[in-house]
């Protein structure tokens, strides 16, 4: 009788698949590019679940319940949606929101266009001095920042006292603080540093040979940059306008501090909701809402833009 054991006393055939399952999760890990990808992302995929998406789900399931008090009542219910929608105030405040982010992303995008470009292309030695210096401003506390703003746009702030020192007003203006207007100074300033690094990125990328091959064909600086660099570095720029418009939607900090009664966003109703208010089921249902109509925008833009792209090319 032949041997089926080993000296280990494992039988031949059970260690010869166990060698054979080996192999071909080994050869499906080297071979698949995909599993070691989210093999390597997986610690980040388990922060992201238990710290997003976790608390995400249990706000969609308490959006449908109700708060007696500071009591709970879990019966499945749609008025906290149906309030949402048949309230005035929340679409008015929305569309508030939605037009202050939208210039606040416009003029971010605007500013820092000329600084990415300035430091990809006439920029040759210490890049990297350049882009921290222009991102030291943004190594402060958020909230700092918007104080200091707070300080600058202030009836008795830094603009005004220039002025009035300079004999150009008699009086301080009053409009530069606690307004839409003040937001967007803020946000700008305070989301500047989302924009300039992706636009960065995204012109260094270019490569000159193009530039040179359209100056060789004709055209001038403002042609070459509207037909090669502009079209090319399109992918900063709506990585940039993504990254700031969906969260300044969301920001009730900086309309607190600086938006007055004018200034009120979308956010900070939430905010009240789950606070002054106590009422967490309605602005859990407020922010899911919130939430819904700022992706769709977020993903028609990406969408629009990606056929422009498309299009140019």
């Amino acid at each position: 009788m032949s041997k089926t054991v080993t000296e280990a006393g494992v039988p031949v055939a059970r260690k010869r698949a166990d060698i054979g399952w080996r192999s071909r999760l080994r050869a499906f890990y080297n071979g698949s590019e995909g599993f070691k990808g989210y093999t390597l992302l997986s610690p980040t995929l388990l922060v992201m679940l238990f710290s997003m998406c976790v608390p995400f789900a249990l706000m969609v399931l308490m959006s449908f319940w109700s708060q007696i008090g500071y009591e709970f009542d879990t019966a499945f219910t749609l008025k906290n949606y149906d309030k949402v929608f048949a309230e005035p105030v929340y679409a008015k405040l929305l569309v508030r929101s939605l037009l202050i982010s939208a210039t606040c992303t416009f003029a971010t995008v605007i500013i820092s266009y000329p600084m990415a470009y300035y430091v990809a292309f006439h920029v040759h030695r210490h890049k990297m001095i350049w882009i921290i210096l222009m991102t030291l401003p943004f190594w402060t506390s958020y909230l700092l920042r918007i104080f200091t703003w707070k300080v600058i746009l202030g009836f008795n702030g830094a603009i005004n006292s220039g002025l009035i020192g300079m004999g150009l007003i008699d009086k301080p203006l009053e409009f530069l603080l606690y307004n839409p207007t003040a937001i967007v100074i803020t946000l700008t300033h305070a989301w500047a540093a989302f924009a300039i690094l992706p636009i960065y990125v995204s012109l260094e990328k270019i490569d000159r040979s193009l530039l040179e091959a359209a100056t060789d064909l004709g055209d001038g600086p403002v042609a070459r940059f509207l037909r090669v660099t502009l079209p090319l570095s399109l992918p900063g720029v709506i990585a940039a306008t993504v990254l700031i418009f969906v969260p300044t939607v969301g920001d009730y900090v900086t309309p607190a501090l600086v938006g007055g009664p004018d200034g009120v966003m979308l956010a900070n109703l939430i905010q009240a909701h789950f606070g002054i208010i106590n009422n967490w089921p309605g602005g859990s249902a407020l922010a899911i809402v919130m939430m819904g109509i700022v992706g769709l925008i977020a993903m028609l833009y990406i969408w629009m833009t990606r056929l422009v792209v498309r299009n140019i090319e």
